[in-house]
């Protein structure tokens, strides 16, 4: 799963990256910081897999993990030159989903690039910037399917159709992901950024939220499907830095039950339609996100190319199983290990060892 992180200068982009990785990505009080983009894998904790890895001896535990791109701040004009311009977006049309990173928090001592605290002025900025780019994009690739599209190609005249509505749905501002009885398939072949989902991460104060301020964010993101969730970046990026053991102790003073990390990565799973299975033995236990719906045999496939293309067949057992019946042996006795074919689908908290011959 990989995510890239948007929005205006000084709105807490870098600092959420920090927070994330735990990494030293620079975090400074002035516009632009970064420049060449900030890339970091972070894993999603998941208590499962202590259990698994217990139950096997496990030598090695490997959770899932989101790959994070932090990107140079955007300001108005981005598409024509201004600030550090839109050249940096390249980096993140490969990316699985979008968060956009909006201001929320009221602080004179950092420097806000707008005249005021307004989140849907923020929100509409980066859109338009977005759009503007997606726009470049689509005319590129249209003047580069046309001629043969005119010769007859007829692939080359499905791209051009496809693009040409891309087109005039950007021209109208409406983002590709939105544009209605569009092929979306055909479209994700241009690596549009308006195509992805989007979340809207509001960075908020350290003493909480203002409602008001959030109010007709969730709404937006409400109207577009989107997610929103609400944290303070700089008080994770200091949680982060603290043991963990003790980061609990900070987080129940704070009156925060959910860390805002988790949360996040939750919220990327769901706005994906990821599903995690396990792979469990002596020699490591590791998480697999997939997308909800895969085939058994793609499954396969995640963990090495060989083993989808000598597919025999899936041992499942189901990680609900090991708990209510406390252990493997258990489950062998019980029978509730299942031979799947290549056509199963896989399930959140499936356990699988998959036979293959190559």
């Amino acid at each position: 799963m990989e995510i890239g992180i948007v929005g205006l200068p000084n709105v807490g982009k870098s600092t959420l990256f920090n927070a994330l990785t735990g990494a030293a990505a620079a975090a400074s009080n002035f516009p632009f910081t970064t420049i060449d983009p900030n890339v970091g894998v972070v894993p999603i904790p998941d208590e499962r897999l202590i259990r698994l890895a217990g139950e096997w001896k496990s030598a090695k535990i490997t959770p899932a993990g989101i790959r994070f791109v932090d990107i140079a701040g955007l300001v108005k004009g981005a598409s024509t030159g201004e600030g550090l311009g839109n050249q940096f977006l390249s980096n993140i049309r490969n990316v699985d989903a979008v968060a956009h990173v909006v201001r929320c928090f009221k602080d004179d001592n950092v420097i806000n690039v707008m005249s005021s605290l307004d989140p849907i002025s923020a929100t509409e900025i980066i859109e338009t910037e977005l759009i503007l780019s997606d726009l470049q994009q689509a005319q590129k690739a249209l003047d580069k399917w046309l001629r043969p599209a005119k010769c007859g190609d007829q692939a080359a005249k499905d791209k051009c159709e496809v693009l040409e509505a891309v087109l005039k749905g950007l021209d109208l501002g409406i983002p590709v992901r939105m544009q209605k009885g569009l092929d979306q398939e055909l479209a994700r072949e241009f690596m549009f950024i308006t195509s992805k989902p989007v979340m809207y991460v509001a960075n908020t104060d350290e003493g909480g939220p203002d409602e008001t301020l959030l109010k007709a964010l969730k709404e937006r993101a409400a109207k577009e499907g989107a997610a929103i969730i609400p944290l303070c970046t700089k008080f994770e990026a200091e949680i982060v830095q603290l043991p963990p053991e003790e980061r609990k102790e900070y987080y129940d003073a704070a009156g925060i039950g959910s860390p805002g990390l988790q949360r996040l990565a939750q919220a990327g799973r769901e706005l994906l339609g990821l599903t995690c299975f396990f792979t469990a033995g002596e020699t490591e236990t590791r998480a697999w996100l997939i997308p909800t719906g895969m085939k058994a045999v793609k499954a396969a496939g995640k963990i090495h190319s060989d083993i989808e293309r000598g597919f025999i067949r899936a041992e499942i057992y189901r990680y609900k199983d090991l708990v209510e019946l406390g252990s493997y042996k258990a489950i062998q006795e019980a029978k509730k290990i299942t031979l799947e074919g290549k056509d199963y689908e896989m399930q959140e908290g499936d356990v699988a060892h998959f036979r293959f011959s190559v």
